[in-house]
C-alpha cells in the first residue's frame, strides 16, 4: 500500500487544521488526549505484540515489554505537559528607568506546527507509529503524520487505526495522526510545506538522504535524525584483571541482545593486549548463544556482507561464532589492534547492524588514545574502570564523542526519564537533541516573545494569574511552582 501525492496533500491539509487546536490546548487537556493513547494501546497490547512478532521476529517477550515502554513515555510525556517547565516561560517586567528603556517581554515556547516521524524497523514500538518522537511532538502541541517502516506495515496501521480512535474519543481533533507509506511519499512528507520539523531513526544513507531533502527546501526545516553509532567501550587493564569474566559475560549478553539490532549495541570494544583471560572468556561464551533472522530478510541477507567487509582487514581475525541458524544470523566476535583502527576507520569502524562487536587491543595510553580520537560520534561511550585507574584523558575523549557515559554495564537499555540523553555528535545524531526522555519534546518547539501585550492576547501560561502553577523565571529570578516546592 503506497500513499498518492494526492492523499498526502489532504492529509497535510487536516494536519495543518488540527495543529493551532494542539497548540493551543489546556495542559490537562492534552495529557488527558496522550493518556487515552497510551491506555488503548495497553488494551490492545496482545494483538499488537502478535502481529509484531509475526512481521519482525523480535520474540513476544521482548515485543510485551516494548509496548509497556512506549506507553511509559507516553505517559511520561503527559506528566511532562502537566509540569510545565518545558515552557520555558520567562517574564521581564517593563523598566522605564533602564539603560535603554525597556518593555515587558513574555517568553514562552509553542509548537512548531505538524511533524513528520519515520518509524525505525528494530524498535516497532518505542521508535514507531506511537514511539517517542510522536509521544514529544504531541506534548510539545503538534499533530504528527508518520511513515511507516516496510518492515512492520500492518502493525504500524493496526497501531494508527487503535491511535486514532482513542484521540478522537478523547476529543482530539481530527488530523492528529496520520499514517502514510511508500518511499515516494516519505520524500515528498519532509519537503510538503506543511510539515515544520521531522524526527528520523534508521540508516546513516536513509537518513543523510532525508535530512538533505529537509536542508534543501525553499523553506528549510528541523532534521532530527538518529543515524549510526558504534558505541566504543574501553575497558583497563585494572578492571580486566579484577573483573574480567563478569565483564566478557555482559559484553556477550548486550551485543547479542535482540540479535544485535539494538542502537546502543557496543560495536567496538578496546581491551588492554595482555587481557587473554576477558578474550578466552568471551570466546568462551559465545559459541552457546543463538543467532537468529534479523528484523526483514533484506537486512538478513545484508548481514554477511557487513561482516566481510570487517573480516576481510588483513589486520582483523575471527575470536569466536555463535551457534548457527538457519536462516538467521550468527554472532561473531572479531579482534583488531588500535594501530590499525587509528589507520582505517573507514573500515574498521563501519557500523554493523546484527550481532557482531570488534574487540580492539591497545597497548597503552598513547595507543588507545590514538584509536579513540578515529571514532565517529556515538549514541553512548562506556568505561570499566578501576577506582585507582588515571582514566582522565580516556573520559575527556570519549565524552566528546558520545551523548551518554556509562560507568557500570553496558549500553543497551536506554531508560526514558528526565535526565536521559540519546543522541551525539554525528553521525549519531544530527541535531545536539535527545530522541529519549522528557527533553525530547524541545525540538518540536520554538520560542515566541510577546512584548508590551494586553494580558487577554497573551497565551493562558503566560498571564499572570496562572504563571503561578508552572515554574517560570520572572526578572531573571526563578520561581518553582507551590505545588513543586511542596513535593
Amino acid at each position: 500500500m503506497t500513499t498518492t501525492l494526492p492523499e498526502l496533500d489532504e492529509i497535510a491539509a487536516a494536519a495543518t487544521a488540527a495543529a493551532p487546536l494542539w497548540r493551543t490546548s489546556p495542559a490537562a487537556t492534552r495529557a488527558a488526549w496522550i493518556r487515552a493513547v497510551a491506555d488503548a494501546l495497553d488494551a490492545a497490547a496482545d494483538e499488537l505484540v502478535e502481529i509484531a512478532d509475526r512481521e519482525t521476529h523480535l520474540g513476544t517477550t521482548r515485543l510485551r515489554g516494548e509496548v509497556g515502554r512506549t506507553t511509559g513515555q507516553l505517559r511520561l510525556f503527559a506528566d511532562v505537559v502537566l509540569e510545565g517547565s518545558y515552557l520555558e516561560a520567562t517574564v521581564d517586567d517593563a523598566d522605564p528607568s533602564a539603560t535603554p528603556p525597556r518593555p515587558e517581554l513574555r517568553r514562552v515556547l509553542v509548537g512548531v506546527g505538524p511533524v513528520a516521524v519515520f518509524s525505525a524497523s528494530n524498535f516497532p514500538f518505542a521508535f514507531s507509529v506511537c514511539g517517542g518522537d510522536t509521544a514529544s511532538a504531541w506534548a510539545a502541541g503538534n499533530p504528527v503524520v508518520v511513515k511507516a517502516h516496510s518492515g512492520h506495515p500492518e502493525l504500524s496501521r493496526r497501531t494508527a487505526e487503535i491511535a486514532r480512535a482513542a484521540l478522537a474519543a478523547a476529543g482530539a481533533p481530527a488530523g492528529s495522526l496520520a499514517l502514510i507509506e511508500g518511499r515516494e511519499a516519505g520524500n515528498a512528507l519532509v519537503q510538503h510545506p506543511a510539515i515544520r520539523a521531522a524526527g528520523f531513526t534508521g540508516s546513516l544513507s536513509g537518513g543523510r538522504a532525508l535530512f538533505d531533502l529537509a536542508s534543501g527546501r525553499p523553506d528549510p526545516i528541523p532534521f532530527y535524525g538518529e543515524l549510526g553509532s558504534v558505541n566504543p567501550v574501553v575497558v583497563t587493564p585494572g578492571a580486566a584483571a579484577a573483573r574480567g569474566d563478569a565483564l566478557a559475560q555482559g559484553l556477550v549478553g548486550s551485543f547479542t541482545l535482540g540479535v544485535g539490532q539494538f542502537c546502543t549495541k557496543p560495536g567496538v570494544v578496546f581491551v588492554p593486549r595482555a587481557a587473554d583471560a576477558f578474550v578466552d572468556a568471551v570466546a568462551t561464551a559465545v559459541p552457546g548463544v543463538p543467532g537468529g533472522p534479523l528484523l526483514t530478510e533484506r537486512i538478513t541477507d545484508a548481514f554477511p556482507s557487513g561482516i566481510d567487509a570487517l573480516a576481510g582487514d588483513p589486520a582483523v581475525a575471527v575470536v569466536a561464532r555463535g551457534a548457527e541458524s538457519a536462516g538467521g544470523a550468527q554472532p561473531i566476535v572479531l579482534r583488531t589492534d588500535a594501530a590499525a583502527v587509528a589507520e582505517r576507520p573507514e573500515t574498521l569502524l563501519e557500523e554493523c547492524f546484527g550481532p557482531v562487536t570488534l574487540l580492539v587491543a591497545y597497548d597503552g595510553a598513547d595507543d588507545l588514545h590514538a584509536a579513540l580520537r578515529a571514532v565517529p560520534g556515538s549514541l553512548t561511550a562506556t568505561l570499566h574502570a578501576e577506582e585507582a585507574d588515571d582514566v582522565d584523558d580516556t573520559l575527556a575523549l570519549l565524552q566528546e564523542r558520545a551523548g551518554r557515559v556509562l560507568f557500570a554495564g553496558w549500553p543497551t537499555g536506554v531508560a526514558v526519564t528526565w535526565s536521559q540523553q540519546h543522541g551525539g555528535p554525528w553521525p549519531a545524531t544530527t541535531s545536539l537533541h535527545t530522541s529519549v526522555g522528557a527533553s525530547a519534546i524541545r525540538r518540536f518547539l520554538r520560542p515566541v516573545t510577546f512584548q508590551d501585550a494586553p494580558a487577554r492576547l497573551l497565551p493562558p501560561e503566560l498571564r499572570d494569574e496562572n504563571l503561578a502553577a508552572i515554574p517560570h523565571r520572572r526578572n531573571g529570578r526563578l520561581v518553582v511552582s507551590a505545588e513543586a516546592r511542596a513535593s
